[in-house]
């Protein structure tokens, strides 16, 4: 299947703004939000019109709206009015590093102003989506290496280009892949994104409730734990959606191997006390669960801590690695 499914191109930069599809309400509906500048870019992250990778999408092609909204001023104003925006958009979703290197990408190649500022961005946010899809593919690659044939997966939540890398990875070594997909509570991005997604990819997929995870991994159902990771400390923790620890600890226990998709682990966070948790209104939880009464409490952190002795690989784009090997990822950097 040689098409990219949906959600692969999920934001776009169109001459009147960013355009970003409303995952909220997809598969039902196929809606697009489009935002006319950079505030309206961070109000869509921070209300979830888009996940996972999404945001890092949309700050790139922000910052290009950034640079428009800046094409009048001169130089170090305009550097200013970017610098600004990054930090906006860097805001919206502290946990996830994915947009801070979308910012960056965009930052360290701006120059000159006017046109040339406009154009100097838009390369930039180029360079960012086609660095993040190479290196998406090559994550792929790595983690279908781990898998037998004929593997069936427990995911959680939604891993985005990760997995079509991993599906394609593993079509590429002639191996055949079954899934099994959380709902993934509150917003069901397991059921809607990822089951959906792996449905156009024409993978057998069956979706369960958060609840059933454990009791599939006792049965002996399932070769493999395989999520993706919104952030990998160095000392091998692994920082992703809420319900992936209890996952973990499960696989454990059962023997099964948790493998976490991350490009990179994160050089700016040596241990998990330097990754700030997201905690989302708790109202969130109860609208899903149409939760009604004024004296119920919602509690919404939209993220967990694995610690490394519950991960038996952190696969990246230049391979696997045990937990406690990370550091091994940048010695070719030196």
């Amino acid at each position: 299947m040689s098409e990219l499914p949906v959600l692969a191109d999920s934001v776009r930069l169109a001459d009147d703004g960013v355009y970003i599809l409303d995952r909220r309400v997809f598969p039902d509906r196929r809606e697009w939000v489009r935002c006319e500048g950079v505030e309206e870019v961070a109000r869509a992250i921070e209300d979830m019109v888009t996940q996972s990778s999404g945001p890092y999408f949309a700050a790139l092609w922000a910052m290009v709206l950034a640079a428009r909204e800046a094409i009048d001023l001169d130089g170090p104003d305009a550097q200013a009015y970017l610098e600004r925006a990054g930090e906006r958009l860097i805001a919206t979703r502290p946990t996830n590093n994915h947009l801070r290197k979308a910012v960056h990408a965009v930052l360290s190649t701006v120059e000159g102003t006017g046109a040339a500022l406009v154009e100097s961005a838009w390369r930039g946010a180029v360079a960012g989506d086609e660095r993040y899809r190479s290196r998406s593919r090559a994550l792929g690659r790595h983690t279908a290496a781990l898998l037998p044939d004929r593997a069936t997966v427990l995911t959680h939540c939604w891993a985005d280009l990760y997995l079509v890398g991993l599906v394609t990875g593993a079509r590429e070594a002639g191996k055949e892949l079954s899934f099994y997909c959380t709902e993934t509570r509150p917003y069901l991005q397991g059921a809607r994104l990822t089951a959906e997604t792996l449905a156009e990819l024409g993978i057998d997929t069956t979706v369960i409730t958060d609840s059933m995870g454990a009791a599939l991994l006792a049965d002996g159902a399932v070769d493999a734990l395989v999520t993706a990771a919104d952030r990998v400390t160095m000392d091998g923790h692994v920082v992703n959606k809420i319900g992936t620890l209890g996952l973990a600890v499960a696989a454990h226990a059962f023997e099964v191997p948790f493998h976490a998709m991350v490009q990179a682990p994160d050089r700016l966070a040596p241990t998990a006390t330097d990754v700030p948790i997201e905690y989302r209104s708790g109202s969130e939880v109860l609208a899903a669960a149409g939760v009604a009464h004024p004296a119920i409490r919602g509690h919404y952190p939209a993220f967990d801590i694995t610690p490394p002795r519950f991960v038996t690989t952190v696969v990246t784009d230049r391979g696997a690695y045990g937990p406690d090997d990370l550091a091994d990822y940048y010695l070719e950097d030196r």
